[in-house]
């Protein structure tokens, strides 16, 4: 399994924000202490603007390095546009190692599904998992499917995927829930799932599994998981009622679509959040 950081990501800080330091180095001390998993780690690759510029204008790109906050839930932060390329760099390590046939995973933040084509918002500032996305499809990939299971609707990587041919985006979120958006289906290729708030875990899951039927059908050469961890029971962000054991069967489910993978962390702010990542990591390595 490979897993790509870059330990500055934990370096900026708002004091009582709950996109915190701490879920990274929280999440690495724990994986660097368990020994069920065989982990290669890697760092960001540089980035390409061209990559970047797929996704975002390029006003929305200069934004980064102006010193206002983005909205009441993103300030700004100093070198928050490195800091959202290296999250970027992290996903696009995480690609050719999917294609290489490796189980990999983007420890990385700042997240970014909430990242619009013109707007950062809602804790993101570059849209990783749907620039990735869209990398695939510039260097050979035909077929590129987004499965998103972050207890809020990755509102951002639908807008930036809409319509864009061979890709498709499938989201299960919870509703009504920030950013408000999701209740639909979008175009021709955005698929929404939404649950609502309190939603028994059994019921969830029968959720999740109706959205992995559609990436079947969909028949991708290639998955990019956004990997939310906030429709556990615990978190503090959502009403969700997800355990451990759901995120590990969910891991084995995705593994289960013989598909390359890749994952990105987005969201997840409980104290429980390193040992969700670590069942979600077994259960797509197949333990």
């Amino acid at each position: 399994m490979k897993i790509i950081n870059d330990e500055r990501c934990v370096i900026y800080r708002k004091p009582g924000h709950p996109e915190r330091p701490t879920r990274i180095s929280r999440t690495l001390e724990r994986l660097r202490g368990q020994r069920d998993l065989s982990i290669d780690w890697a760092k960001p690759l540089p980035v390409d603007e061209t990559a970047i510029l797929r996704a975002h204008s390029a006003g929305m790109v200069a934004r980064l390095g102006q010193p206002h906050d983005f909205d009441a839930d993103t300030p700004y932060f100093p070198g928050i546009g490195e800091h959202a390329r290296r999250s970027v760099g992290s996903a696009l390590a995480a690609l050719p190692a999917a294609r290489a046939g490796e189980v990999s995973f983007s420890l990385m933040r700042p997240p970014g599904h909430h990242a619009m084509r013109d707007q950062s918002m809602g804790f993101c500032y570059l849209n990783s998992v749907a620039i990735a996305a869209l990398e695939a499809l510039a260097t050979g990939t035909k077929r590129v499917a987004v499965y998103d299971f972050d207890v809020h609707h990755g509102n951002g990587t639908e807008a930036i995927l809409l319509d864009v041919p061979g890709a498709a985006f499938f989201s299960i979120h919870q509703h009504p829930c920030y950013p408000g958006t999701g209740a639909t289906n979008v175009g021709d290729n955005c698929f929404n799932f939404p649950v609502a708030p309190g939603t028994p875990a059994k019921q969830y899951r029968a959720v999740l599994l109706k959205a992995l039927e559609g990436v079947k059908k969909f028949k991708p050469d290639l998955v990019a998981v956004s990997a939310g961890f906030d429709a556990y029971v615990g978190d503090p962000l959502a009403q969700g009622a997800l355990e451990v054991e759901d995120f590990h069967w969910l891991g084995r489910e995705i593994r289960g679509l013989g598909v390359p993978t890749f994952s990105l962390l987005e969201g997840g702010y409980s104290e429980d959040l390193p040992e969700l990542i670590l069942a979600y990591l077994k259960g797509i390595n197949g333990e």
